[in-house]
């Protein structure tokens, strides 16, 4: 429910469709949850709405980007998140290239990748990858990185 409550400005009707499946969670609920038809049809219809057009269009190029990155076991730890910021600039380069960005992480010691001596040759080779382009660094509350941290569970 977190990812579609991230993305839910761009389903259609999206409360409503989700009201089974989050009055499961209204107090006074059994610990035991009561899944059922009704529980069903609003999940296999929210990843339907989540995976088919127009859910998602190209970016705007007249609008600041935001590039927000996580890392995980399952997924792309401290190297990891690394690695995770620079896999992620390098998959959107065509639209990170030339334009600065501003790029989110849930790991507070990356904000500082930029601005430090660095002692490990991979995250030191990782940095000056990052190099070519412009960007600002901003660390966010991992409960605020939604959409990545999901991405990176689930191995996508």
């Amino acid at each position: 429910m977190g990812l579609v409550g991230y993305y839910s400005r761009f389903i259609p009707n999206c409360a409503a469709i989700a009201r089974p499946l989050t009055d499961l969670t209204k107090g006074g609920k059994p610990n035991v949850v009561e899944w059922g038809p009704a529980q069903e049809a609003a999940f296999s219809t929210l990843k339907k709405r989540l995976a088919v057009e127009p859910i998602l269009r190209l970016p705007d190029p007249d609008r600041p980007y935001i590039l927000r990155t996580d890392a995980s076991d399952v997924g792309v730890g401290a190297e990891r998140e690394c690695l995770a910021l620079v896999w992620a600039v390098h998959k959107f380069y065509i639209y990170l290239y030339g334009k600065e960005f501003l790029l989110e992480t849930d790991h507070h010691p990356l904000v500082y990748i930029n601005k430090t001596k660095v002692s490990n040759s991979r995250v030191m080779r990782w940095a000056l990858a990052l190099q070519p382009y412009r960007f600002v660094i901003k660390a966010i509350k991992g409960a605020d990185n939604v959409g990545a941290d999901f991405l990176s569970r689930c191995g996508v």
